[in-house]
């Protein structure tokens, strides 16, 4: 398996950058692949890029030189669509030990098992809240739906399920926030994940992102400083968030009511991080559930101008490494669903990686409604221009921002028959 050397990127791009670097210009408003496709509002506003105006290439703005060092890095483990089978395992294996690393899980002695606070009997399941403490000073609520017919004699199969950004663990699980509030959530009867899996047979855990509901903060409300000195720290909020439920992972293997051979990772929107963090760490794990769409973050900082985005969604160092498809390929073999689709060529990388395994048919991928069909996705073929607004990428991403949120539809029947479970 080849490998692209972080340093040979970096001693060839002081020389390289004057011919790699785009000579089009903001008047023009036009990017290297705009005039390819359909006129739009993109191409006919003025657009600003980032243009060196020196014959080497270079940038005095030092902000004009990251965009350009993040337009031209390649990554050291990216997904090769060329390499050979035999290749696989130690590319995967790599990707694994690296991520790890990244996401700055702490080595913690032994702490208390999780302690179960209440139960309560619902319609054909049981609705237990159980608090874990993965390590010290810290405490994690969640709630356990456990369908009737699961029991020692006979263990079900589980998913562990993670919300989105301003969603909670309660409204995964079909509840009233636990402390009495209804969910403000605008699709959160759609946003049923937990109790819909659960109806199907599932036993299901359901955890919220760090910060939120009820672990959120009255002196710091919110997820920036929380974010920025985990950082500082060593602890990206990813790796806080996955740390924490992995933890509640192992302690559900161990539930005899649960099949541990057959336990899932499903998350909506931020909590698709999460899920997929753990399916690459965890080769136990049946299966990934990414209720989101897929597109390569770094490419998307560079056409978006490094737009801004939530401090809580960075991995220090992630991105010199690989990057989210990455990510995906990786669990090749394993059964993987995003049920938001994305950019077309993004899900193809993903595709490639359980074609050379010969396990495409464990790969699927649902686009929203509004990008459903090839001629809907009017930009697949079109290089994304530079100088986007968010707003103007998402049809490039083939995103639908008002339709984001858990598409019961695909992922529930998708999961129980990768489970094997026969619900009703």
């Amino acid at each position: 398996m080849s490998k692209i050397k972080r340093r040979h990127f970096l001693s060839g791009l002081g020389a390289g950058a004057a011919g790699l670097l785009s000579t089009r210009t903001a008047r023009s408003g036009q990017g290297s692949g705009a005039a390819k496709g359909p006129a739009t509002r993109t191409s006919q506003r003025k657009r600003r890029c980032y243009v060196s105006q020196r014959d080497d290439g270079r940038f005095v703005s030092t902000t004009g030189f990251l965009h350009a060092y993040l337009k031209h890095m390649r990554p050291t483990l990216a997904f090769d669509p060329n390499m050979k089978p035999a290749d696989f395992d130690a590319w995967r294996k790599a990707v694994r030990e690296k991520l790890r690393e990244l996401v700055g899980f702490p080595d913690v002695d032994a702490q208390p098992p999780p302690k179960r606070l209440w139960t309560k009997q619902r319609q054909g399941y049981r609705l237990d809240k159980w608090e874990a403490y993965p390590e010290p000073f810290s405490v994690v609520p969640f709630p356990v739906l456990i369908p009737d017919g699961a029991r020692t004699s006979s263990p079900a199969p589980a998913a562990m399920c993670f919300p989105g950004s301003t969603s909670s663990k309660e409204s995964l699980a079909g509840e009233l926030e636990f402390n009495g509030k209804p969910s403000t959530h605008r699709h959160r009867l759609r946003n049923r994940m937990a109790l819909a899996y659960t109806q199907k047979g599932i036993v299901t855990v359901a955890v919220d992102n760090p910060g939120v509901c009820e672990t959120t903060d009255s002196i710091r409300p919110g997820r920036y400083e929380l974010s920025i000195h985990g950082i500082w720290a060593g602890r990206p909020y990813e790796g806080i968030s996955a740390f924490q439920k992995r933890c509640i992972l192992e302690w559900l293997k161990r539930q005899p009511y649960v099949d541990a051979e057959r336990i899932a990772v499903s998350g909506h929107s931020l909590g698709a991080k999460p899920a997929l963090i753990l399916g690459v760490l965890d080769p136990t794990i049946k299966g990934v559930v990414w209720n989101d769409g897929l597109v390569d973050w770094r490419r998307r900082a560079v056409v978006t101008n490094l737009e801004r985005i939530g401090s809580f969604q960075y991995i220090p160092g992630l991105l010199p490494w690989f990057d989210y498809p990455d990510l995906h390929g990786s669990l090749a073999p394993r059964p993987l669903l995003i049920a938001e689709g994305g950019r077309t060529e993004y899900l193809d990388r993903v595709r490639q990686a359980y074609r050379l395994l010969g396990a495409v048919d464990k790969f699927k991928a649902v686009y929203y409604p509004k990008y459903a069909t090839p001629d809907r996705r009017r930009y697949d073929n079109v290089d994304v221009p530079e100088g986007l607004t968010m707003k103007e990428y998402y049809p490039y991403a083939n995103v639908d921002p008002p339709m984001h949120h858990f598409k019961g539809d695909v992922a529930v029947p998708w999961l129980a028959k990768v489970l094997r479970s026969e619900g009703s």
